[in-house]
């Protein structure tokens, strides 16, 4: 695959809706999932990340580099390319990862990722945990397929595709950019969090432990 630039337990879980609400949520027929850290056990260390690249503590690492000069900015591009490639590499699936995209399949609900990371990078990630076959080409969306996450852009580029709207979309995802994408682009959302932390409540319409509880629920 090339890039667009050149062309997550057991119950109980957490639920903010009364359980018609919930089921009625996760009834939607188009998923837009995050990939790192929500369809992979979460293994990026970012701070470490950071320091390797030379960046200080808490910055947006692809921001960060976007702001810089293509003089400065290249290298660590590639650094932080051949950091994630061996990262994709070595993806772990998340629990009840293959068991949710069955039953999403089965239903004939629509599947899509939005990611941080490349678009070369996430079919890699794909290829490892076996699942590539539940995804098209078009709805696999790296950093260079859209204005990055907390962006709405590459939602509305799926809703479009799959000539439907908010009202039958929803985005899950493990990080506030995931929240705050699907917000934006007026969707559902749904917090996976292995934690049951919960950090963002005011942003998720529906929290859960695993992507195990998700499938429960389904089916």
């Amino acid at each position: 695959m090339t890039d667009c630039a050149s062309h997550t337990s057991c119950f109980p879980f957490l639920l903010i809706f009364e359980m018609s609400d919930s089921k009625q949520i996760l009834n939607r027929n188009h998923w837009v999932f995050d990939m790192d850290g929500t369809l992979t056990v979460a293994v990026h260390k970012f701070d470490e990340i950071r320091e390797e690249l030379g960046l200080e503590p808490g910055l947006p690492i692809v921001k960060t580099l976007d702001s810089m000069s293509p003089e400065e900015a290249t290298p660590l591009r590639l650094r932080l390319q051949n950091i994630e490639i061996e990262l994709a590499r070595q993806a772990q699936p998340a629990e009840g990862l293959e068991g949710l995209l069955r039953t999403l399949q089965s239903k004939g609900c629509k599947l899509g990722i939005i990611t941080l990371n490349t678009r070369e990078n996430a079919w890699i990630t794909l290829e490892a945990l076996g699942i590539d076959g539940f995804f098209e080409d078009f709805f696999v969306m790296g950093r260079f397929c859209s204005l990055p996450k907390p962006s709405p852009e590459g939602v509305k580029k799926m809703m479009q595709e799959w000539q439907t709207d908010e009202e039958d979309t929803l985005v899950v995802g493990d990080f506030l950019y995931d929240l705050q994408m699907g917000r934006s682009a007026g969707t559902a959302t749904v917090h996976v969090d292995p934690t049951s932390q919960f950090l963002w409540p005011e942003m998720a319409d529906f929290q859960c432990s695993s992507l195990k509880d998700l499938q429960q629920l389904l089916s």
